[in-house]
């Protein structure tokens, strides 16, 4: 019984220790720094759209 809870251990152990390499890493999506601000930007403002639209909404 002890082998299959240090197994259980060992893998959770190094699940988290997968995520946090992970977690610092960004994602390289082929776009210039110039290109991800301005999709960012964008999608900051379709947010923000939908933010404004949604106070709005009478009640």
């Amino acid at each position: 019984m002890t082998r299959s809870n240090q197994h259980k251990l060992a893998r959770q152990k190094n699940m988290k220790k997968q995520s946090d390499s992970v977690k610092g890493k960004r994602r390289d999506d082929g776009l210039s720094a110039a290109a991800r601000k301005q999709r960012d930007s964008e999608i900051m403002q379709q947010k923000q759209k939908k933010a404004n639209e949604k106070k709005q909404e009478p009640k």
